[in-house]
């Protein structure tokens, strides 16, 4: 057997290296203990770029999220169709991260689908007050539910609340999030969860659409992202159970407004449709 001269050999590994590098800090980090949501810390947002050196495009990066979608540039289309998805129940995983509470999907709950392209449902968890906000509006809670294509690309779905009824998924997991807020634990195994319980509206659902970014470290770009424009209603007893669940004695966990740099907002509206 032909041996490969040593230059490939080390040739290829960096390459593998690089390749293998590059997906894992593709996703949020699940470990969130590193950095805080304190604007005046040295492991608050404006230092986070700083604090590991995969993190740094959540410093250098033009393309980042959250943001404002402020009417005056918001462009109104009707192209980019209705909302694809085909979601299953799976079995899922609450987890403690650290600043916020994760559910962790382990395969098979489905997927949306965008230009073509399936994204598989992995995980979703809660942000307050929102991080996204709408005509310089924030308001109290946001819902994140994060996919992945086969070449690792992400996309989004945000969901957006104001004080008001319960929400009803939220409700379905109060038991188990209670039960990580009082015992501690970083993980809690919860069974079969359906996300057709979570309500993203019918599909002809107006929704606003941009490229931005992940808005916890490492901040990776290039995400897809989905945020629905008709505001759902969550308790301010919900708000304060996911607050109070992660123990970082904390009263927020919402990254702070980036700059747009022009990029294009448009907000899908059907002629005829209902939210």
């Amino acid at each position: 057997m032909e041996k490969l001269p040593t230059q490939k050999v080390v040739c290829s590994f960096f390459i593998a290296f690089f390749l293998l590098s590059d997906s894992t800090t593709s996703q949020e980090v699940e470990d969130e203990r590193e950095f805080n949501y304190d604007r005046n810390s040295l492991k608050g947002p404006y230092n986070w770029g700083e604090i590991r050196p995969e993190w740094r495009m959540c410093n250098t990066g033009t393309m980042q999220s959250p943001i404002d979608m402020l009417n005056e540039r918001v462009k109104v289309v009707s192209h980019l169709g209705i909302l694809k998805r085909d979601y299953h129940p799976s079995n899922a995983t609450l987890i403690n991260r650290g600043h916020d509470i994760s559910l962790k999907w382990g395969g098979g709950a489905g997927y949306i689908e965008i230009n073509g392209t399936q994204y598989e449902l992995k995980q979703c968890h809660w942000h307050s007050p929102s991080e996204h906000s709408i005509n310089g509006r924030r308001y109290d809670l946001e819902f994140h539910m994060v996919h992945e294509s086969k070449d690792q690309r992400v996309a989004v779905i945000g969901i957006i609340f104001k004080i008001g009824r319960s929400d009803p998924f939220l409700s379905e997991m109060k038991e188990h999030i209670e039960a990580v807020a009082d015992t501690g634990d970083e993980e809690k195994v919860v069974g079969m969860v359906d996300p057709n319980h979570i309500r993203i509206g019918n599909r002809n659902s107006k929704y606003y659409r941009y490229i931005g970014s992940l808005t916890i470290p490492p901040c990776t770009q290039d995400v897809v992202w989905t945020i629905l424009s008709k505001v759902r209603t969550v308790s301010r007893e919900q708000v304060s159970l996911l607050r109070d669940a992660v123990h970082d004695d904390s009263e927020s966990n919402a990254r702070p407004l980036q700059p747009i740099n022009q990029r294009p907002v448009k907000l899908y509206r059907p002629q005829d449709h209902e939210d």
